[in-house]
């Protein structure tokens, strides 16, 4: 049953970012289907705000990519103790890298016009398009 303050409260949370599994999660919260169905049925205009507020968090997202790649991750790395190797503490470039990799993925798949590729495809020339037709007029048979 659609109750508008557990559907407000599940748009703030995505517009800050939360993923909707995540919100599902929590056991005063609907199943994760039965949101998607209040969005898709549009029941009492939450389809709307539904989309406003995964718009808003996809846009948190993207800050989200700055801000790891600008700010150091200090972290160890530990190996067992059996090989006798030490411990190494430093940033955790790759851990930060498979972070930002993963956000700009999922921000070119959700929203490819404001993230995906920009593809670009330009034509020069002119296309004779009577002399293609009259060409495969000729090869069917049926030039006059």
């Amino acid at each position: 049953m659609f109750d508008k303050a557990i559907a407000t409260e599940i748009c703030s949370r995505l517009a800050e970012g939360e993923s909707l599994r995540g919100i599902c999660e929590d056991p005063h919260m609907p199943a994760e289907s039965t949101v998607r169905a209040w969005a898709k049925d549009d029941i009492e205009g939450f389809a709307a705000q539904y989309a406003r507020a995964r718009e808003l968090g996809y846009e948190r997202l993207a800050e989200e990519i700055l801000h790891i790649a600008d700010t150091p991750m200090i972290g160890t790395k530990s190996v067992s103790k059996a090989t006798g190797l030490e411990i190494t503490e430093g940033d955790m470039i790759e851990h930060r890298r498979l972070q930002v990799e993963a956000r700009k993925w999922m921000l070119a798949k959700m929203l490819p016009k404001v993230y995906g590729d920009k593809q670009q495809i330009e034509h020069s020339g002119a296309v004779d398009i009577a002399a293609g037709l009259l060409a495969a007029r000729k090869r069917s048979g049926l030039s006059s």
